[in-house]
């Protein structure tokens, strides 16, 4: 019953048809129905009813409305299932009808000494109520929580979610088969509006949302430290430049034609940028910034003046979704007080193969706490430490001398593949067989020593502080029966060396498996964060390298690609 075309039913006059109500119209101050004292209280109630149907009845007497003209549009659906009456509320245009239904069925059930579970329709959209929904998901359970009009209400919010979910056994976290910290998979997605949709500050100043989103794509970090493992232009929240490079060109255009100032059409933000933040498909919801209920004037919910924020991962603790929060809401007072009017970037290549890695991520970050401070907000870059060994987790490190060699993990975006023929009908797989890692020196000079992953150099650049270097390798870790070139088979294990080129030496190194180096498979998930450190550890080894005396190829790195060595990808030597 929830997908029934009640708007298409006909009826006999226009006045006698649903109405349907505009979010931004003026409304007052919701008024709860009083609930009856007694029951016969109730018979009186119930007597009143009666003789204003009888009303309705001699009006349509008097316009000469029959009953075979009279279309009923909506009903109360009662069922006994299992021992408890289910009712289904049907839908509803006003909100003291829906709350004057829900006295009534109150005011039976309390009178009958009954017990009813409603279901159905939900209340219309309401700005002057609060709501809070649990709904289970695959995997998950999605919980929408009211919103917040100050820090303070936010802070108690946010903490009781998270400690009611741990009270009952839930959490925003979880361990993979091979003991990786994560999230959930569910999204942490933030909503900003206003108390009412015509006091939404994206639609009162335009110029707060072009802000935010010409500093997004500025900062990439903003969209790959917050994220799930699941990125890229196939994901839920792809970034506006992803795998398009012509739309940047279109949304300089279309952000030109957002006017400054208060006095602005409500309905132009969404006409303008409607069809610049979707993903590859069109889908509006699955966008960075999904504007589906800003101002959308094919429907009523779709003009509640909000702004969903989808590129954020549920996290583990309420403090860092408390900073997640705390830096949208700062960065929207700054770029109301002052907007943000720096041109868009052409990162192209860089975006996967620069701003995947979590050196570059942790160092565009602090830019934009520095963005604050200069902008007179006080936000600490050490806010963002948790984030950083969260989401780049660090795998091993060795110390050879005065050198040293770190591996942790960068991100890599699994892609949609296409569509193959399965028992179940047409599926989609998606590949997450390509891994990659970041490797970090300190000490290496760069005219001397060398590091090689699987005898192949790895390009590593200097980051700008003496003696440190970076660089980034992509493999296939898996060897699964659908992903891109099937042909090449699993290239792991990892062993990097550091090899002096002057003596063509291996002075030391380190090995990493994507698996548990003894064979072992894994069939069930680590009962607590102590065994899943034990896998972690597991998997990295301070020895199992080349060694010895080593020839070291001198490789013509990807033009596309110069921080990234991709063992798939076959080089020429140099010279």
């Amino acid at each position: 019953g929830l997908r029934l075309p009640l708007a298409s039913l006909t009826f006999i006059k226009e006045r006698h048809q649903p109405e349907v109500i505009d979010p931004f119209a003026h409304e007052g101050q919701l008024r709860l129905p009083d609930l009856p004292h007694s029951v016969v209280d109730y018979h009186l109630r119930a007597d009143q009813a009666q003789a204003r149907q009888h009303g309705i009845e001699g009006q349509f007497a008097e316009e000469n409305i029959t009953d075979s003209d009279v279309h009923i549009g909506t009903a109360l659906c009662c069922e006994l299932r299992n021992g408890h009456i289910h009712l289904f509320l049907p839908p509803l245009s006003h909100t003291d009808q829906y709350l004057e239904l829900l006295t009534h069925i109150e005011a039976t059930a309390a009178a009958l000494n009954l017990a009813v579970v409603l279901e159905g329709y939900d209340p219309p959209v309401d700005h002057r109520l609060r709501k809070l929904s649990v709904t289970p998901d695959p995997g998950v359970i999605e919980v929408n929580i009211h919103p917040s009009s100050t820090w303070q209400e936010m802070v108690k919010n946010t903490e009781t979610l998270y400690e009611q979910a741990r009270q009952v056994r839930l959490a925003a976290e979880k361990f993979n088969l091979d003991g990786r910290h994560t999230g959930t998979g569910g999204g942490n997605h933030v909503t900003l509006g206003g108390p009412s949709p015509a006091d939404s500050p994206l639609l009162r100043r335009p110029q707060v949302l072009a802000s935010l989103i010409r500093y997004w794509q500025n900062h990439p970090a903003l969209s790959y430290l917050f994220s799930g493992q699941f990125i890229g232009p196939t994901s839920q929240s792809p970034r506006v430049d992803e795998a398009r490079d012509d739309t940047l060109y279109e949304l300089e255009i279309a952000l030109q034609q957002i006017p400054e100032g208060d006095e602005v059409q409500p309905w132009l933000i969404d006409r303008i940028l409607r069809n610049l933040l979707v993903d590859m498909t069109g889908n509006t919801h699955r966008a960075e910034f999904c504007i589906d209920k800003l101002y959308a004037p094919g429907s009523v919910t779709g003009r509640l003046g909000i702004l969903e924020f989808r590129g954020f991962e549920m996290p583990p603790h309420a403090q860092m979704s408390l900073v997640q929060q705390l830096l949208l809401r700062t960065l929207v007072t700054c770029f109301w007080q002052r907007p943000y009017q720096q041109p868009l970037i052409r990162w192209g290549s860089r975006l996967r193969d620069q701003w995947m890695l979590p050196h570059f991520i942790e160092e565009d970050i602090r830019q934009v706490a520095g963005d604050l401070n200069l902008w007179g907000y006080a936000f600490d870059a050490a806010w963002f430490a948790p984030f950083l060994e969260f989401r780049f987790p660090r795998h091993g490190r060795v110390q050879i001398g005065d050198l040293e060699l770190e591996l942790r993990f960068a991100i890599e975006p699994w892609h949609v593949l296409g569509e193959e023929m399965s028992s179940q009908g047409t599926a989609r797989y998606v590949d997450s067989a390509v891994e990659k890692l970041q490797v970090k020196t300190r000490g290496l000079l760069a005219e001397r020593h060398r590091v090689l992953c699987n005898g192949r150099m790895v390009p590593l650049q200097p980051t700008g502080r003496a003696g440190e270097m970076v660089a980034g390798v992509r493999f296939k870790a898996w060897d699964p029966p659908s992903a891109l070139h099937p042909v090449i088979g699993n290239q792991a294990p990892l062993r990097l060396d550091i090899v002096d080129t002057w003596s063509q030496l291996s002075l030391g190194g380190c090995t990493y498996h994507v698996a548990h180096p003894g064979g072992r498979n894994y069939a069930t998930l680590p009962v607590n964060s102590y065994e899943a450190e034990a896998r972690r550890r597991a998997r990295f080894w301070a020895q199992g390298h080349q060694g010895g005396r080593i020839e070291v190829v001198e490789e013509q790195g990807h033009p596309l690609h110069p921080h990234t060595l991709d063992l798939r990808y076959q080089t020429h030597a140099k010279g």
